[in-house]
């Protein structure tokens, strides 16, 4: 049963991307909170690892999250399995890195689909349950939803998307008492983070962005906000918290960031040949296979 301070013992939560990395944290961190979990993705036996530390009631399901119909079916195991879905948090994502110009067409898309497309699917499938409930829908968006940069078109793309996504599911939701909140996290220490400094042009990047915005956070500190978060409704959380000052001057981010690439690039490029990245992490190699 719900309890005034632990709104979500006793619930039902699903996270996509449960694997590893800011999924498999959050998991762990709702399970503190005395949910109960269901964990969805593309790794099996990663999924199992996850379950299995767990404390309370928790299951796992092996599903890609752009596979409508396979979605659709695991929502119905989940409720049967688990009972009515209080909270879903569209968090499966991947990334890749490098010029737009000679960009993989199938990895370019794929990530939009995972990113942008397997967020509706996740949405669509499990908003049965949410309206039943009065539940709350979490996405898992990033700084790039704010502010784009070079090198990263297609997760930069994905996660604007994302944004407005949720911002259009919110306000059409809101006479329903369906909660929708966005998640805008910065650097994160999963393995598609320290995959990403394994490259020259992403570390470039990085080390280019002001001091505060390069650190990188552990995710179960990042899990704990966004759980928070969650069990409150809010419609938006920042992780880290400065991340909300760079809202009411995002639209200066477009003038900003062309202004340093124009200097900066040339400079990579006289040292090195800029190439493509691949999928970053072993999570994105999983979500980026062809299925």
């Amino acid at each position: 049963m719900r309890t005034h301070n632990r709104p979500l013992s006793g619930r039902t939560v699903v996270v996509t991307g449960a694997a590893r990395g800011i999924g498999a944290a959050l998991a762990r961190a709702f399970d503190d909170r005395g949910a109960r979990l269901a964990l969805l993705g593309v790794e099996g036996p990663h999924l199992q690892e996850v379950a299995g530390s767990l404390r309370h009631e928790s299951a796992c399901w092996e599903v890609d999250v752009t596979d409508d119909e396979a979605m659709a079916a695991t929502a119905g195991q989940v409720r049967t399995r688990l009972g009515p879905v209080s909270l879903v948090v569209g968090n499966a994502g991947i990334a890749e890195g490098g010029p737009f110009a000679d960009s993989d067409p199938y990895l370019w898309r794929r990530v939009i689909e995972v990113n942008l497309i397997g967020s509706a699917v996740t949405a669509r499938c499990f908003l049965p349950d949410l309206l039943d409930t009065h539940g709350y829908y979490l996405q898992v968006a990033s700084l790039a939803a704010m502010g784009t940069s070079p090198l990263m078109s297609a997760y930069c793309a994905s996660k604007a998307g994302v944004e407005a996504f949720a911002h259009a599911l919110r306000a059409e939701l809101a006479h329903r008492d369906v909660g929708v909140g966005i998640a805008y996290i910065n650097w994160t220490d999963t393995d598609m983070i320290r995959d990403a400094d394994r490259h020259t042009v992403l570390r470039e990047l990085r080390a280019h962005m002001p001091p505060p915005a390069r650190k990188v956070f552990p995710a179960p500190q990042v899990a704990g906000r966004l759980a928070a978060a969650a069990e409150r409704r809010s419609t938006s959380v920042y992780v880290p918290a400065w991340l909300r000052a760079v809202q009411p001057v995002r639209a200066l981010l477009p003038i900003v960031v062309p202004h340093v690439a124009r200097t900066e690039l040339p400079r990579l490029e006289r040292t090195q040949h800029l190439e493509g990245t691949g999928p970053l992490g072993a999570g994105g190699r999983a979500g980026s296979r062809r299925r």
